[in-house]
């Protein structure tokens, strides 16, 4: 019995000790932990509190029940889901649209990041810089003008140069085969210099001296870069490709929005202009939050598998 209270008094005393411990730290960075609120509430606010509404893909929700009134329909939503034809026509667009951009954009921002690299003069550099940066900041609706300016069969300037050449008007914006190469294209013009950013500060972050070992060993800038600098940023790969795998049943909505119209729905319907139209179009919130619980759950899904994979091959994984 001495024993058994001997002890509990030291571990109380550990506790005491720890709490202590723990309050003189806090004390000490209080003003740390100040600058740490500001996050901590819009985690809290914006994403913690609203995924208490995932319960709706389990309600047949309506406004005027209530979140408590509404029915509860179990997994009916996800049965329905699954069992419409049109669910695996948004399947296949989304995958598509993301495998395009996942083949075509993802390996640019890397290739352009190295060639800025490679640029000795530095005014020149940052003039690129800038100018390949520039895209990014012009919204989805510019961009979509710009493509109708360029490629609309009545006065698009690709069009016209096809009339002068002889040949027949291609009708780029109303044919289906052309649209997911559309998106491809319009993403790489906008974002494929934004996105180098990441990758420049990783290649700043390579020792010179790895690049002297290469040089006294005879490698040209070729071979520098294929056995310097792509190993150095290859973690840096890595995690931007396991994200980006995590994002492969989400769309650019704004975007393929835009671009849609009634003669390519059946290469642009995505789940995303679903939850569009089903949600917030005609009321269905249920369908809508259904759609995106799915979503998440996909991509959740997809990154811990290529997590763990990316780890059975000796790189560093996200976790």
């Amino acid at each position: 019995m001495k024993t058994e209270e001997i002890s509990l008094k030291k571990h109380s005393s550990k506790l005491h000790t720890g709490f202590q411990s723990l309050w003189k730290d806090y004390v000490k960075y209080r003003y740390m932990y100040l600058l740490v609120i500001p996050g901590f509430l819009y985690f809290l606010v914006f994403k913690l509190i609203p995924m208490w509404g995932l319960l709706l893909a389990f309600k047949d929700y309506h406004p005027m029940l209530g979140f408590s009134g509404s029915q509860w329909v179990g997994l009916k939503h996800f049965t329905d889901m699954f069992s419409d034809g049109h669910f695996y026509l948004m399947l296949r667009n989304t995958l598509l649209i993301n495998i395009f951009g996942l083949v075509f954009f993802f390996p640019l921002p890397i290739i352009l990041a190295i060639m800025l690299n490679e640029v000795r003069h530095e005014l020149f550099k940052r003039i690129n810089q800038s100018l390949v940066y520039m895209p990014h900041f012009l919204s989805w609706v510019v961009i979509a003008s710009i493509t109708f300016f360029m490629l609309s069969v009545d006065i698009g300037l690709v069009n016209k140069l096809i009339r002068v050449l002889g040949l027949e008007p291609v009708s780029f914006l109303n044919e289906s085969r052309f649209f997911w190469g559309m998106l491809t294209v319009q993403s790489i013009w906008k974002d494929a210099g934004w996105g180098t950013i990441i990758f420049l500060a990783a290649i700043a972050g390579v020792n010179p001296e790895r690049y002297e070992a290469a040089v006294v060993d005879g490698a040209n800038r070729f071979r520098q870069i294929w056995h310097v600098t792509l190993p150095a940023i290859r973690p840096t790969i890595v995690i931007l490709l396991i994200l980006r795998l995590g994002h492969m049943t989400d769309v650019n909505f704004e975007q393929v929005l835009l671009m849609m119209n009634p003669l390519v729905r059946d290469v642009a319907d995505v789940f995303d202009t679903y939850v569009y139209n089903q949600g917030i179009l005609r009321g269905m919130y249920s369908v809508g939050v259904t759609v995106g619980l799915f979503k998440g759950f996909v991509g959740l899904a997809l990154v811990m598998i290529s997590n763990y994979f990316v780890k059975r091959m000796g790189h560093e994984g996200i976790y």
